[in-house]
């Protein structure tokens, strides 16, 4: 064990000098501790190694049966959980971006050297990455699940502060209006790219996710008895159901299809309605990456705020509004809801209901009657165009 101070090149001079920091260095089961120890007394050090030595050789052994596990570095840990879950898991895109981040900023630890106070300053190293607190909260999950029981004290400790999870906001969830639809549909046609338009239509009226658009594949669609079937999805219930095609849907697809045929020669079963390729499709054995870029560019041409998942609020909304929808007909139609969306759906429900039952009657206001009363209780549902606080 040993403390030095480290020399840095002095920019006025250019001599190398000592910091006036003192840090410390040892080994510890195979593994070299450098720290700082934040004091510039010698004396202080010294002191602040020992106790860094005692606090890893008690986390050593505070686990009897786990001590290979625990003086396992974060990176060897998450490289072997990501391997086991690419196995047991439909998709392992989010845990590998997950587990990328922690291993970015805590891969070097121990699992021995993991402590609430770590968790903590992840989180806030994070935060000023400008990453999503739910996003950070998964990372989190990630990071306890590798760290086992000791993860499991870790996570019971968090919980006493209340410093678990962040705060994740719950208002995030919009619908687009008929005449922002209108306004994206026209600049998706503008776009060089073929496929955005259909794209934005299929989402906009079927309600796929991002990832169930990207990976569709002509063998799941059915043109002549106008319907699609959706693939892996991220949930049991979203896998494999079938999604009718509207008419404007419908004849949008069997353009795009007329122009994919002359281009590819072959609508395999196998190829994918969206291949890779910017700014023209190319490859038609791989799906697209992403349509965030050219949905960018379409939202700031329309004058249009919003998220592309948004886009799938909007369908389901108009399910909703409907009067035709039950809960059950969302859900199948939609895949996975949560029910706290199922109840704000039922609300716009009963809202249409209302209103088309009151235009029997001419002149019957019981419909806006109604809706001022819920306004008062605080229970009307949002103006179009945004959901409130749901999430899909």
């Amino acid at each position: 064990m040993s403390v030095f101070r480290p020399k840095f090149k002095d920019p006025k001079t250019g001599k190398r000098k000592p910091a006036a920091v003192w840090w410390y260095k040892f080994y510890f089961a195979g593994q070299c501790i450098r720290e700082s120890s934040k004091t510039t007394s010698k004396t202080l050090a010294k002191q602040a190694e020992q106790k860094r030595h005692r606090e890893l050789e008690e986390g050593f052994n505070g686990l009897v049966g786990n001590r290979d596990e625990r003086i396992r570095t974060v990176k060897d840990l998450a490289d072997a959980y990501l391997e086991d879950y690419k196995v047991r898991a439909k998709s392992g895109t989010f845990a590998e971006y997950a587990l990328n981040h922690l291993t970015r900023h805590l891969g070097k630890q121990m699992a021995v050297e993991i402590t609430e106070k770590t968790v903590k300053d992840f989180q806030t190293a994070r935060l000023k990455e400008k990453a999503a607190p739910k996003t950070i909260n998964e990372e989190v999950g990630f990071l306890l699940r590798l760290l086992g029981e000791q993860g499991d004290s870790i996570r019971v400790k968090l919980k006493r502060q209340k410093a678990l999870k962040l705060a994740v906001r719950t208002d995030i969830g919009k619908a687009y209006g008929a005449e922002e639809k209108g306004l994206l549909y026209d600049e998706a046609k503008k776009r060089r790219s073929k496929a955005i338009y259909p794209a934005l239509v299929l989402v906009l009226n079927c309600g796929l996710r991002d990832k169930e658009l990207r990976e569709l594949q002509w063998g799941r669609m059915h043109l002549p008895e106008a319907y699609l079937v959706v693939g892996e999805s991220k949930t049991d219930a979203g896998s494999g159901r079938t999604i009718p095609l509207n008419s404007l849907a419908l004849e949008v697809l069997k353009t795009y299809s007329a122009w994919y045929l002359e281009k590819f020669k072959h609508l395999k079963a196998e190829w994918f309605v969206f291949p890779a390729g910017k700014p023209q499709p190319t490859d038609p054995t791989k799906p697209c990456t992403s349509f965030k870029t050219v949905w960018r560019k379409i939202r700031e041409k329309a004058g249009v705020k919003g998220r592309w998942h948004d886009n799938r609020h909007t369908f389901i909304t108009g399910l909703a509004e409907s009067g035709e929808a039950s809960d059950q007909t969302i859900m199948d139609i939609a895949g996975h809801v949560s029910k706290r969306m199922l109840k704000h759906y039922s609300h716009i429900r009963m809202e249409a209901k209302r209103r088309a039952v009151a235009s029997l009657v001419p002149g019957d206001t019981t419909a806006t009657k109604s809706s001022e009363t819920n306004s008062k209780k605080g229970g009307q549902r949002p103006p179009s165009g945004a959901l409130g606080k749901v999430a899909v």
